[in-house]
């Protein structure tokens, strides 16, 4: 297969706000797509694209967006951790914790 240039550095830009991603995001997740994927699949990444409501999941925030954009090359994407209140965690958990 031969890609052209225009192809292979085609970026894809963000259609919605960062308030509107997040809305869309987050209503998609919680009424479409965890109850499809929550039981078994704790702490794996889904990439949920906000126009379609297609979505993949994976072990890895690639590997989810890699499936996703090869059925959807033009996925406006958002990410959840299943069963998180985030994708990353930074910084200490609990100052409160004991080891």
């Amino acid at each position: 297969m031969v890609v052209s240039p225009e192809e292979m550095f085609h970026q894809r830009k963000p259609r919605y706000s960062k308030e509107e991603f997040a809305r869309r995001g987050g209503e998609l997740y919680e009424s479409q797509v965890r109850p499809k994927v929550e039981a078994g699949n704790h702490g794996k990444i889904v990439a949920i694209d906000i126009e379609t409501g297609a979505f993949e999941v994976a072990a890895d925030i690639v590997t989810a967006s890699e499936h996703l954009l090869s059925q959807y090359p033009d996925a406006q994407t958002w990410f959840v951790r299943i069963g998180h209140p985030a994708v990353y965690h930074f910084g200490a958990r609990s100052l409160n914790q004991t080891p």
